[in-house]
């Protein structure tokens, strides 16, 4: 398929990583961003999570690295640290109440090598290689209107100039929205004659608060400490290091707990369920800024893949589709999986069946996603109804793994893995696997 226009409303990752695909396919291709984008590492409007642990993960970051090659190079060049997966001391994980395995060497570290870089660090990085690109266009500073039809297909894009109130179309024969979880798309398809997606959703009243520090170098041993909340417990923490010696911890609550604002509190919220040799440094961290704090309510997932019937030329992607429990950080990944699929697609698909067969290689992408946080979630919050006796028995056996992995490596490493998005997670389900597990549970007895 060889086309000659297409729009990407948004410049997040998602957005970002759909215009390099289509930058391989349309002579010409327009980013539209609602902010004003910075030329160098700064935060801005559009993006409030990035104040808050961002990890992508080892699966994603090979993908931007196939599209963009020399990505990981350069987050490395500008400080990014590199987490070694031969070390697992480097690393405090603490799942179901029990922390994974800290001993020992994996069978392939390889696998799992990231590149811990923040949100503004790794989304400026991308940004800037996408730019770079000879047919790739960024028009900032301008709102996303609506997709304009002729026939039941996509002509063009809507736009507003923020700064001089302005109006104009943007000629396109593919508009993809990757504007995040509040897209209109929805709303758009009811008022042109088209059906809705059915929403797939549950609530997770999450809320984080997070705070950046600088450290000295070599302050702290573990470059990434992840205490997830417990049934009992519906509170967790996070700690990742970052480029320029800066650390980003955040806290956890779930189940509508809510968390200390400033950062005393914070940090002794932090002191509670993070090592006390990670609490000492931070302790004596010089904070930069102040703290930040955000809600997620609900994961959703919008069946676009279900629709009988869709305009030609229209596609969503990244957060637009579905959105995941941040606390997982799957997020960017699942982007970068749903836009190595439309590569895919976009390779072996004609124009008129482009949407339905790329929302079907989403809807598989974002499906093991979907329903490894699901079980999760209501896992660690009290729930009721869809706690069936198969939720409640893979509980319990996810919590007899965990007691085992804390003493075994390769239950670890199988779920480092999974985490990472490497393996499915039926992979923690194999009979090996469930026999290493038993074998745990009797030496505990």
């Amino acid at each position: 398929m060889s086309m000659s226009a297409a729009v990407v409303c948004g410049a997040s990752i998602s957005g970002l990583l759909a215009a390099r695909v289509l930058a391989g396919v349309y002579s010409s291709v327009i980013v539209v961003e609602r902010d004003e984008l910075p030329h160098d590492v700064s935060h801005r409007p559009g993006v409030p999570q990035g104040h808050h642990l961002h990890m992508m993960l080892s699966s994603g970051l090979k993908i931007i690295e196939g599209l963009l090659p020399g990505v990981t190079a350069e987050l490395g060049a500008g400080g990014a640290p590199a987490f070694d997966t031969t070390d697992p001391s480097l690393a405090y994980v603490e799942i179901s109440g029990h922390p994974l395995c800290r001993t020992g060497t994996l069978s392939d570290p390889d696998a799992m090598l990231l590149r811990l870089a923040s949100r503004p660090f790794l989304e400026s990085v991308v940004r800037e290689r996408v730019r770079a690109l000879p047919n790739v266009t960024f028009v900032d500073g301008h709102d996303v209107g609506e997709p304009v039809l002729s026939d039941r297909a996509v002509t063009g894009l809507q736009v507003s100039d923020r700064r001089t109130g302005g109006h104009r179309v943007l000629p396109a024969e593919l508009v993809v929205d990757a504007t995040g979880s509040a897209a209109r798309t929805p709303a758009f398809l009811a008022a042109h004659g088209f059906a809705r997606p059915v929403e797939q959703t549950y609530r997770v009243q999450l809320s984080y608060a997070s705070q950046l520090f600088r450290v000295p170098a070599g302050a702290l041993h573990e470059k990434v400490a992840i205490v997830s909340p417990i049934l009992d417990r519906p509170t967790g923490a996070g700690m990742l290091t970052y480029e320029d010696d800066t650390v980003i911890l955040t806290l956890i609550g779930v189940a509508g707990r809510r968390l200390p604002t400033d950062l005393p509190a914070i940090l002794a919220a932090a002191t509670e369920h993070l090592p006390p040799q990670i609490s000492a440094v931070l302790d004596k961290a010089e904070p930069l800024g102040n703290p930040h704090q955000r809600r997620y309510p609900a994961s959703v997932w919008r069946r676009y893949d279900k629709l009988p019937s869709f305009p030609k030329g229209l596609l969503v992607l990244g957060d637009a589709v579905c959105s995941l429990n941040p606390v997982y950080g799957q997020g960017m990944t699942s982007a970068a999986l749903q836009a190595r699929a439309l590569k895919k697609v976009l390779a072996n698909t004609s124009a008129a069946e482009l949407s339905q067969s790329y929302f079907r290689a989403a809807a598989q992408k974002i499906s093991p996603f979907w329903r490894a946080n699901r079980l999760n979630d209501f896992g660690v919050t009290p729930t009721s109804g869809w706690a069936s006796w198969p939720q409640r028995a893979l509980n319990r056996y996810t919590n007899a793994y965990m007691a085992a992995a804390s003493t075994d490596i390769a239950l670890t490493e199988t779920f480092l893995r999974v985490l990472q998005g490497v393996d499915s997670g039926a992979t923690m389900m194999h009979p090996r696997r469930i026999a290493r597990v038993i074998g745990g549970a009797r030496q505990g007895l």
